[in-house]
C-alpha cells in the first residue's frame, strides 16, 4: 500500500476502510479530504463548520455522523448539508403570474407566513420514489459540528489516524446506534424504489388536493398585486396598462425595471428641484448684491454732492 499523506494543500486527508461486499467481496481504502469551511460569503457558522470532498456516493447523514462519533465521541456532530442537494422544483405550484411577483410580495410575509407557507409547500409535493440518495462521484458537503472546539479536534484525530494506521470502517455505527443505519442499497434498494413508483391512491390525492389549494392560493396573490400595480400611478401620473385575464404585468423583470427607473425618476426629480432652489438662491444674492451696490453708488454721489456744496458755501460777514 502506498504512502498516504496526512495534508495536501489545506486539506487533511482522512482514509476510510470500505468494508466487503457482496459486489466487491475485498476491503478498500477510500480518502475523504477535509478543511476548515472558507466560503465566497462568510457565515456567522463558518468557525464551527468543515468542508468535505471526495465523499462516497453512499454517504447519508447518518454514516457521517456515526463517522464524527468514532472520531471525537458522540455530541459533537450537528447536521450536514450534501454539495449535490437542490430544492426539489418538479411539483413547483408557482402560476405564471405569481412567479412573476413573487419578488414583489416576499419582503411584507412575516416569518409565520414563511413557515405556513413552507409546510404547504411540503404537504404538494409528491412522496420519494426513492428511499435513500446517491451522491454522485467527488461530491461535496458541509458538516456542521457543536463548537469551534469540535472542529479542532476532528482535525487533530485525523492526525492521530494517520500515526496508529487505525483507520475508521466507513459504516460503522456502534457509537450512534444500529438502529439508525439507512436503508440498504443494492436489489432491496431497486425494489423499494419500483414499490414506492405507486404510491397509495388516498396519499397521491391529497398531495394533489394540497397543490391545488396552494396553487389557487399563490394565484390569489398574484392578482391582488397586479391589481395594485393597475392602481399605482407611475412618475408622470399615468397608470400603467397591464394584460387582462391571468395574466399580470409582463414579467417580473419588467415590473421591476419600472419600479426602478420611476424611483430613479423621483430622484432625479428631487435632486433638481433641490439644484432650482440653489439657483433660485444664488439669484437672489446676486440681485441683493448688486442692489447693495447700486445703493452704494448712489449715496457716494450723494456724499460728493453734498461735499461740492460745502466747499462752495461762503459764510456772512
Amino acid at each position: 500500500m502506498a504512502h498516504c499523506p496526512s495534508m495536501i494543500g489545506d486539506f487533511s486527508v482522512l482514509p476510510l476502510s470500505i468494508p466487503p461486499a457482496p459486489s466487491f467481496p475485498r476491503s478498500v481504502l477510500h480518502y475523504l479530504y477535509i478543511r476548515r469551511n472558507a466560503p465566497k460569503i462568510p457565515t456567522a457558522d463558518d468557525s464551527r463548520s468543515l468542508f468535505l470532498t471526495n465523499v462516497p456516493v453512499d454517504a447519508t447523514e447518518v454514516h457521517l455522523r456515526g463517522l464524527f462519533a468514532t472520531l471525537v465521541g458522540v455530541g459533537r456532530f450537528e447536521g450536514v448539508t450534501f454539495g449535490d442537494e437542490r430544492r426539489e422544483l418538479h411539483t413547483d405550484a408557482e402560476p405564471a403570474q405569481a412567479a412573476r411577483l413573487a419578488a414583489l410580495s416576499k419582503k411584507r410575509k412575516r416569518e409565520y407566513e414563511e413557515a405556513e407557507r413552507a409546510a404547504e409547500e411540503a404537504a404538494a409535493r409528491l412522496p420519494s420514489t426513492w428511499t435513500r440518495p446517491l451522491r454522485k462521484s467527488g461530491s461535496t458537503a458541509v458538516v456542521m459540528l457543536a463548537d469551534e472546539k469540535s472542529v479542532d479536534q476532528v482535525l487533530k484525530a485525523i492526525a492521530k489516524v494517520h500515526k496508529s494506521k487505525k483507520y475508521p470502517s466507513w459504516g460503522n455505527l456502534d457509537k450512534i446506534g444500529a438502529a439508525k443505519a439507512p436503508p440498504p442499497l443494492g436489489s432491496a434498494w431497486l425494489k423499494a424504489h419500483n414499490r414506492l413508483s405507486y404510491p397509495d391512491k388516498d396519499a397521491l390525492q391529497a398531495s394533489i388536493d394540497a397543490f391545488s389549494i396552494l396553487f389557487t392560493k399563490k394565484e390569489q396573490e398574484a392578482a391582488e398585486i397586479a391589481k395594485r400595480m393597475r392602481n399605482e400611478p407611475d412618475e408622470d401620473g399615468f397608470v400603467t396598462v397591464t394584460r387582462g385575464g391571468r395574466n399580470a404585468p409582463a414579467s417580473k423583470n419588467e415590473a421591476e425595471e419600472a419600479k426602478r427607473k420611476m424611483m430613479e425618476k423621483e430622484e432625479k426629480k428631487k435632486e433638481e428641484l433641490t439644484d432650482f432652489y440653489r439657483f433660485q438662491l444664488r439669484e437672489k444674492k446676486k440681485e441683493e448684491q448688486a442692489e447693495l451696490l447700486k445703493q452704494f453708488e448712489e449715496d457716494r454721489k450723494k456724499v460728493w454732492a453734498m461735499r461740492e456744496k460745502r466747499g462752495n458755501f461762503v459764510p456772512e460777514s
